[in-house]
């Protein structure tokens, strides 16, 4: 197969979000290599699913060995998998802890520092889009979520940190803050309170995170963007 094809790989790609990156990256003519815990094999001959806990030691590696086995290269990593628990702080458990870092953090570590490796010696630049929260910059007392500020807070700072680092070398980095996304996760008898959450008066769709995304990616001279897609929610309400 000609190396020339760009390739992605999307976390958390068996449905919602991840779902609708791993075709928006297809109509882009991009091949995908799609991954979650769990996933069904792809009629596409483009798109290569590959089962995986990305919060597992190795699995990151995995990813990015399978995108060079099957396609040749590796030229966007899109860190959308994540785990969201809001509850008091108090209240999360060791459980909670090991989950969310394991995905939001380890995760990321992991498949972004494998992906950066190839992409640079690739020598032909790349990118890193990752999937944050508005939360971060906008904390709101009636959503206590204090791990997934801890986690997320550390991936936009982080995304500012490779932007910088790799900048020379054609590598981007950029993350897409999200308010509330209108995804099946959402029970429609909480949509209310939810969409009053942002200053606009209702959630996002999923079509708003895709375009966001694609936008960095085509977009050559923006690196080291929190790109924010949450109704104006981190502008305060």
């Amino acid at each position: 197969m000609s190396t020339t094809t760009r390739v992605a790989i999307v976390t958390g790609a068996s449905q919602g979000i991840g779902e609708a990156l791993v075709a928006g990256y297809r109509k882009l003519g991009y091949a995908v290599v799609a991954n979650s815990r769990t996933i069904a094999e792809s009629d596409d001959p483009m798109v290569l699913a590959v089962a995986g806990d990305i919060a597992q030691p190795g699995v990151g590696q995995q990813l990015v060995g399978a995108a060079v086995d099957r396609f040749g290269r590796v030229d966007t990593v899109v860190n959308n998998a994540g785990i969201f628990i809001a509850k008091p702080f108090t209240e999360y458990t060791d459980a909670d802890y090991d989950a969310i870092t394991g995905v939001n953090s380890r995760g990321f570590f992991e498949l972004t520092r494998a992906a950066l490796k190839t992409m640079e010696a690739q020598g032909d630049g790349g990118h890193v889009v990752t999937i944050s929260t508005s939360l971060v910059d906008h904390a709101n007392s009636q959503v206590p979520s204090a791990l997934a500020s801890l986690t997320k807070g550390g991936l936009n700072a982080a995304t500012k940190a490779l932007a910088v680092e790799y900048g020379t070398r054609g590598i981007r980095a950029n993350a897409v803050a999200l308010g509330t996304i209108r995804t099946p996760m959402h029970t429609p008898e909480t949509h209310e309170f939810l969409s009053a959450l942002h200053p606009v008066g209702h959630m996002g769709d999923i079509s708003d995170v895709v375009d966001a995304v694609l936008y960095l990616e085509n977009a050559t001279f923006v690196t080291g963007e929190i790109l924010h897609v949450d109704g104006g929610q981190s502008a305060g309400h």
